[in-house]
């Protein structure tokens, strides 16, 4: 049970000194929502099994809880048999991923966030121009993967400011930066920074990369952060946004924050001496692991949690075209 941050709740004497933020937005964004959703579908349309590559979004009990329906999980397409159907996750792939799909006869359905597709297109609009293509990201994250496989020739990596030194382009006046989704704002600014420094001309990007829920989260997480004794952040170690979110929530003021995958992963000795938890989760959490968060600090004498809300998100995406077809024709919308 949480109430709204104008409408304190009414605490007990015993827990008078004690305080649960939690933050609001937070959890499933849109992307997120669409790719399970789509996994969901499409099991209920084809039948099991479905195949995914790669984990359809980055969170161990979602792709649990997808197994046990009938999802298979595959690194590569070459574990897929000829002729069966799979998804690309939320995270994107590179065009030689359509290619292998194409040649060994798969009914793609393709989850990628329409927020990542937007990356690649601009990542192709730049090569097509001539662009050196500056990527920032994390080296080995599917979502880079998949947007440097768009123009390999022109993209190169860049992980923060102290790779800029090592950067060598063409032409210094056409150079164009582009960014993974889940980063840190303030993180991939100082990146940018650096890099403009280098490259007085460097060309942005027609908007922001770092998706709104990415940033929105981010922003959430500082205002339940500052001077608060622990921020507990609910998210898969694989997750990059939720992963930022414990650096976030340390660098705008928290005391210690720590990411879970549950309420079994929290650590009682995290509790001794603390008065005020702040809870969030990543984008890729499902609201019931917040619940447990939750439930297992009300258990040990914490209120109910009070909502601080930074932002309203009310954006929804279409399913895949390919599914919604498959969906129409069969009668199920």
């Amino acid at each position: 049970m949480t109430t709204d941050m104008g409408m304190p709740p009414i605490l007990s004497p015993e827990d008078a000194d004690r305080a649960v933020l939690l933050a609001a937005p937070r959890g499933y964004c849109a992307g997120v929502d669409r790719a399970v959703i789509t996994v969901e579908k499409a099991l209920d349309l084809y039948g099991a099994p479905v195949y995914v590559r790669k984990q359809i979004v980055h969170n161990k009990h979602v792709v649990a809880d997808l197994e046990g329906r009938g999802a298979i999980f595959v690194e590569e397409l070459d574990e897929v048999p000829a002729g069966e159907t799979v998804v690309f996750s939320a995270h994107g792939v590179s065009p030689e991923v359509h290619r292998q799909a194409e040649a060994r006869s798969l009914k793609t359905i393709d989850a990628t966030c329409p927020l990542v597709t937007k990356v690649h297109h601009e990542a192709k609009r730049f090569a097509n121009e001539d662009y050196d293509i500056l990527l920032i990201g994390h080296a080995g994250h599917e979502e880079v993967e998949g947007t440097a496989g768009e123009a390999p020739e022109h993209i190169q990596l860049v992980q923060g400011p102290d790779d800029v030194a090592g950067i060598v382009v063409r032409d210094p006046s056409r150079v164009a930066w582009l960014s993974q989704t889940t980063l840190s704002v303030d993180e991939t600014l100082e990146t940018v920074a650096a890099i403009r420094e280098r490259f007085p001309e460097l060309l942005d990007p027609p908007s922001d990369d770092i998706c709104y829920a990415t940033q929105n989260r981010q922003l959430a997480v500082k205002e339940i952060s500052a001077g608060t004794d622990l921020v507990i952040v609910v998210g898969s170690g694989n997750s990059s946004n939720s992963v930022r979110l414990v650096e976030v929530a340390l660098e705008a003021g928290a005391h210690a924050a720590y990411r879970v995958d549950d309420a079994s992963e929290i650590d009682e000795t995290w509790l001794e001496g603390v008065s005020t938890v702040s809870v969030t989760s990543g984008a890729s959490v499902p609201e019931e692991l917040v619940n447990g968060v939750l439930s297992f600090l009300s258990d040990r004498g914490y209120p109910d949690a009070r909502a601080v809300h930074s932002a309203e998100e009310s954006l929804i995406f279409a399913l895949p075209p390919e599914l919604r077809r498959d969906l129409k024709a069969a009668g199920r919308v």
